[in-house]
């Protein structure tokens, strides 16, 4: 104790270093790694060698583009389902919820309680071709428009339904606390300036809640980008995406370079969108 009120300056990295650490171990060094043998050439029979083989990256993009493209396009639409479900939804437990809002809270955490893959084991047998939802779709003759071959597993429907259900909370929980948080008398002051219930939502609470809906896009389109159990489960080979020829590369042909590279060109296109994204919406405005 004698040490540290000596040296209160020290204090704050006392305290980051544990965090530091522990990121040094299991995401930097990794991560160092996973460079390192993205560069190599060679064969698991020869063996690898590092050879900075940049092209790698390049035989990377051009041989699987379009996993690459369906990728961030399957994560884009599930991220804009998830905000359309999920803001009503957060904004009723935030203004109406009462008593109950952290009953209804546990309901939007209650899938973390079950492992991510009996998750998508269940869409699998809701989706099934035999499942109330083919059946509901087939009455209602929607089934040509969602589905392929009075189909609608084994599709890219399925594939978007399966990643909007299973990251739907990381949208929802970011929304909550950014509308939670709004003074409500704020909202009254703009009805009270004689302002529809519409208006006072588009100039007040809207704006507000931006914050939320930034986290909640970005913790929802990150993971989803990577995904590849949806992809596996829910979907066909047409529908896989890059995470599908990565988990291929690495476990079925042990190709490391290969999916290495494959691996920074998917982080390296993540963050590109998210900069962009971030840039646009203004971050700096929303969090300042």
């Amino acid at each position: 104790m004698g040490f540290l009120h000596r040296h209160r300056g020290l204090t704050p990295y006392l305290l980051l270093a544990p965090g530091m650490l522990w990121l040094s171990i299991f995401f930097l060094v990794p991560l160092g790694f996973l460079a390192y043998q993205s560069l190599q050439s060679g064969s698991i029979d020869f063996g690898y060698a590092f050879t900075w083989a940049w092209g790698n990256y390049w035989d990377a993009i051009r041989s699987y583009r379009g996993q690459f493209e369906r990728s961030i396009l399957y994560a884009g639409i599930a991220t804009v389902l998830a905000l359309v479900l999920s803001y009503p939804v957060a904004y009723w437990i935030a203004f109406r919820g009462g008593r109950w809002k952290n009953l209804l809270l546990l309901f939007i955490v209650a899938p973390f309680f079950v492992t991510y893959l009996i998750r998508t084991l269940a869409w699998e047998t809701i989706l099934s071709d035999n499942g109330l939802v083919v059946r509901t779709l087939d009455h209602l003759h929607l089934l040509g428009v969602l589905g392929s071959n009075g189909r609608v597993l084994s599709t890219a429907t399925a594939v978007v339904a399966g990643i909007t259900y299973n990251f739907l909370p990381f949208m929802a929980l970011p929304l909550y606390v950014s509308l939670e948080q709004i003074d409500q008398s704020l909202i009254e002051a703009a009805q009270d300036l004689y302002a529809s219930k519409w208006k006072a939502f588009l100039r007040v609470t809207l704006p507000l809640s931006l914050p939320g809906v930034v986290a909640g896009t970005l913790l929802t389109f990150i993971p989803a980008a990577g995904d590849f159990i949806n992809a596996q489960l829910l979907g066909s080979p047409k529908n896989h995406m890059i995470g599908n020829v990565i988990e291929s590369k690495y476990k079925e042909l042990l190709d490391y370079p290969a999916a290495a590279s494959m691996s920074f060109v998917l982080m390296a296109t993540i963050l590109a969108a998210v900069l962009i994204y971030a840039r646009a919406v203004g971050t700096e405005k929303l969090t300042g």
